[in-house]
């Protein structure tokens, strides 16, 4: 059984953040829960890192608020074993080693060396724990910028753009992490331009654009709600079977591969009017737009409506 640790809910509520006439993020309100991996969707320029520094504390709302535990972070009593971040992997002095750097922020919250070499273990980086940070690609800033949100043993980790610079195994290496993490209780928010590992990951989305809240549910809800059903079918008799189902009030459209794709319908359906028509199929799939597709068109649309009203 994995070490149970508990969590505290993330919750934005009417958050407002205005730069003179540009409004980087519009009344956004939303909730991350204990127990599971929230994703943090939007595209660039939607509000996704502004909202994530109104909740550390390192930027000030103009109205609205974002809590932790229903406390701002400067109010909690502990934050470093409270909360865990990462927001610029690339923040660390040059000079310093991975392991001087972990242990200068252990030490302002009372943590000593062997929670420093856990964490570098625990990353990958036990190897590289001398070498000074200078050195470091990317992706070994990355697995040193998690290190140090793991330090305090949160049970609140929040992480902008985790992957970036992360080699395969890496992106899976992360991917586990962050079940495990929330497997353990505690709350897991995250954002990604990875659509593909944002599929595999979360449990709940978050989407805006715009800096206004586009969507909110489990991942398996927002698919579900964004999305129309449709199969492809191949048979012999492809002419009788599209006016059997045409008949049926679905719609039928000759797919590029030469079969039907049929939208309004599940494949259960399809099968059950070809069998009454005495029509053997041949295939007969589900299709089903990637998140990457439909977060592409969700978000788009939210951009061409800004634009026009513009």
């Amino acid at each position: 059984m994995p070490q149970q640790k508990r969590g505290l809910p993330i919750r934005a509520r009417g958050l407002t953040k205005r730069y003179r006439t540009r409004t980087a993020v519009d009344e956004l309100s939303f909730t991350a829960e204990p127990g599971a991996v929230t994703g943090f969707l939007g595209p660039n320029g939607a509000g996704k890192s502004t909202t994530l520094r109104m909740l550390l504390g390192l930027v000030r709302p103009t109205r609205g608020d974002i809590t932790i535990g229903g406390r701002h972070i400067t109010d909690l009593t502990d934050p470093v074993r409270a909360v865990g971040a990462l927001l610029d992997a690339r923040a660390v002095h040059p000079r310093r080693t991975a392991a001087d750097h972990l242990l200068a922020v252990a030490q302002t919250a009372g943590l000593g060396r062997r929670r420093v070499d856990e964490v570098l273990d625990l990353v990958g980086l036990a190897d590289a724990a001398r070498r000074r940070a200078g050195e470091f690609s990317l992706g070994m800033h990355q697995r040193l910028g998690i290190a140090t949100a793991l330090l305090g043993d949160p049970g609140v980790l929040v992480f902008d753009e985790p992957l970036n610079g992360l080699d395969p195994e890496g992106i899976r290496w992360m991917r586990v992490l962050m079940r495990d993490l929330a497997t353990e209780g505690r709350t897991v928010l995250f954002s990604s331009h990875l659509m593909s590992e944002m599929e595999l990951t979360a449990d709940n989305v978050v989407v805006i654009g715009r800096g206004r809240l586009i969507a909110e549910s489990t991942l398996q809800e927002f698919v579900l709600a964004h999305t129309t059903q449709a199969v492809t079918v191949r048979a012999q008799a492809l002419d009788d079977l599209a006016r059997a189902l045409t008949r049926a009030g679905m719609t039928v459209e000759r797919g590029q591969d030469g079969g039907l794709v049929v939208t309004g319908a599940d494949p259960s359906s399809v099968g059950r009017i070809a069998a009454a028509e005495g029509i053997a199929l041949d295939e007969l799939t589900r299709v089903r737009e990637s998140l990457e597709d439909l977060f592409l068109r969700i978000t788009g649309a939210v951009a061409d409506h800004g634009s026009r009203a513009a």
